[in-house]
């Protein structure tokens, strides 16, 4: 079982203390672990199927309508009053005439010859449609809120919810795998260069700014004309451009601790550059390095955003709330889009602010938090640091 040094033990402890910060990461984890599981919850599958006593998971499998005793080899269309029939009756009956009595005459406990199969049923979710359905409303999209679509459809006539539930998750997702990558190329760079210094620093320094002068958006449009436009290309393409916003802040830590005698000292004790690097000297960026990750999940979600909105992101077809926003735009009669995205967005961005606020100020060995929540100075923050540069030979201050 792992188990947290003191340091580590009041860092957690002042996160918890910080009201604001604790319940922000309680709703996001909510919020985040539902998306999820958004397959459960807005689908235009059923969940389970019972047919003939065997239970089937459409949102999981290809079914055919063959496969319920019908007709077609293609995928059943679980709406279709016919499927349906065809489930509730195990596909004994025939269901083509008149489904909807054969249908009412189970639902009323009718006995009705299915050679003893137990009648079928189906588990819809919460809200039967995808991020890509079709829904068949009346009038002309996009259609205002109703009993069916809660949050009305957008200009193809696709429901709101379910967009917003998918486009939170891969928000989020886009956002998570992009900081996490850059932030890992960009630690490294910065370590290098503030560790060795000299020419190194100077020829890593001149190419990225040769690299940051790069026009990205340029270059993304460009490499999505020739590839085609897919999540994990803008991924990578993000994170190409994305990694130096890091390199300056743990460069200038190297090169401030460097010189530092526990520095000093491990060299002459032989130690490899490497675990002097990532061993001793990283913790002491991790103050400056946490406080820069807000920017960069905030960044990426911006950044996805943005080029949905113009055009240049993700498939018109992929649940993105930047496309949403740019159909608000287009779409000014229909307010219910634009108040959607801008709550999406503004929710979304103040909990995760919250919780890196949080995370900040619990790595700060100057602050602690006292039983209202509040941010005070402690000055005996550096009693449990103490111990552990005894126990590591890191100043983590």
């Amino acid at each position: 079982m792992m188990r947290l040094s003191p340091l580590n033990k009041r860092r957690w402890r002042n996160f918890k203390r910080n009201r604001r910060a604790t319940w922000s990461l309680i709703i996001f984890g909510i919020l985040f672990g539902l998306s999820l599981f958004a397959e459960f919850i807005a689908n235009d599958k059923p969940i389970l199927v019972s047919y003939r006593d065997e239970l089937r998971m459409p949102i999981f499998s290809f079914y055919s309508e063959q496969d319920f005793g019908g007709d077609f080899p293609t995928e059943a269309g679980y709406k279709d009053v016919e499927v349906e029939c065809l489930i509730v009756t195990g596909g004994l009956v025939d269901c083509f005439d008149m489904p909807e009595e054969l249908i009412a005459a189970v639902d009323a406990g009718e006995t009705i010859d299915i050679d003893g199969f137990e009648a079928g049923w189906v588990l819809w979710p919460v809200i039967p449609y995808s991020y890509n359905t079709i829904v068949d409303v009346g009038g002309v999209a996009p259609a205002p809120p109703s009993e069916t679509n809660w949050l009305g459809t957008d200009d193809t006539k696709r429901d709101v919810v379910a967009r917003v539930i998918y486009g939170f998750r891969l928000s989020v997702m886009f956002a998570l795998i992009v900081t996490v990558a850059s932030s890992i190329i960009g630690i490294m760079a910065g370590a290098v260069q503030g560790y060795f210094g000299g020419w190194t620093d100077l020829i890593f320094q001149r190419f990225i700014e040769i690299w940051t002068g790069t026009p990205s958006l340029y270059v993304i449009i460009i490499v999505f004309a020739i590839l085609g436009r897919s999540f994990w290309l803008l991924v990578f393409l993000t994170v190409l451009f994305g990694w130096p916003a890091l390199v300056g802040v743990v460069r200038a830590e190297f090169l401030r601790a460097r010189n530092l005698e526990y520095v000093r000292a491990a060299k002459a004790l032989g130690v490899r550059d490497r675990t002097i690097m990532f061993r001793h000297m990283l913790p002491n960026a991790m103050v400056a390095t946490v406080t820069m990750l807000p920017f960069l999940v905030t960044g990426a979600i911006g950044t996805l955003a943005s080029l949905d909105f113009l055009g240049f992101g993700l498939p018109s077809s992929a649940p993105s709330l930047g496309e949403m926003t740019l159909q608000a735009k287009q779409n000014l009669q229909a307010p219910w889009l634009g108040f959607t995205a801008f709550f999406t967005f503004a929710i979304m961005l103040s909990l995760l602010v919250f919780i890196f606020e949080g995370v900040r100020d619990a790595f700060d060995p100057r602050k602690t938090f006292v039983a209202d929540g509040k941010v005070e100075e402690d000055p005996s923050a550096f009693a449990d640091q103490t111990a552990e540069v005894a126990a590591t030979g890191t100043d983590q201050r």
